[in-house]
């Protein structure tokens, strides 16, 4: 088995090896590139997020500063996601991230780890698992996400979570370790905001 193969399948692997290394600052040379980008070049932003990303959908968007360990190489967005200032994707190996979700400032999304015993740590070994996030999500400011974890549809994470187990979809859920709060209901289709109603013509 390659190196390569055991980046994607939560096998231990030496990520320092020079095939990836060699992979991984081609990436991060796109993405210093990205940064580099003024607010105003809308249209470059776009075209090099279909260059660095597996896949992209239409009208995402990423605020700069954005971290990649690979660039976004690994992560595949639907269309229409939004993402804050300081989006880390510790994309070692694959994210997925449907249609419509945003990301609050400061989120980090991590697939890597590292093994528990401390003689493995020391030699470097690391392990990745990728994470899935579903469509229409929000992921509130702070939020970190640890590898192999899966997010359903439409869900609301709230600021500062640390995920550490899957979320099903519609539900709110906060804290550390993140846990389900509530379901979404029918007071969310009535109230967005302490009491104040959605108006009925949006």
């Amino acid at each position: 088995m390659s190196v390569q193969q055991k980046m994607h399948n939560t096998e231990l692997y030496l990520p320092m090896d020079s095939a990836i290394l060699q992979e991984q600052l081609r990436y991060l040379d796109l993405l210093y590139e990205y940064n580099q980008l003024k607010p105003s070049q809308l249209k470059q932003k776009e075209e090099m997020l279909k260059t660095m990303f597996a896949e992209i959908g239409e009208g995402c968007y990423i605020e700069t500063p954005f971290h990649a360990n690979f660039g976004g190489h690994h992560v595949h967005f639907g269309k229409k996601v939004y993402a804050n200032f300081n989006l880390t994707l510790v994309d070692d190996t694959y994210i997925y991230v449907g249609d419509y979700t945003m990301f609050g400032p400061n989120v980090v999304l991590a697939t890597a780890a590292h093994p528990i015993l401390p003689e493995l740590r020391e030699k470097g070994y690391q392990y990745n698992a990728p994470i899935h996030i579903g469509k229409n999500c929000w992921l509130g400011a702070g939020t970190i996400v640890l590898p192999g974890i899966t997010i359903g549809d439409h869900s609301v994470i709230g600021a500062g979570s640390i995920v550490t187990k899957d979320i099903p979809s519609h539900v709110i859920a906060v804290g550390n370790p993140c846990k389900v709060l509530r379901k979404i209901d029918e007071k969310d289709k009535q109230f967005y905001f302490k009491g104040k109603p959605i108006d009925s013509n949006l």
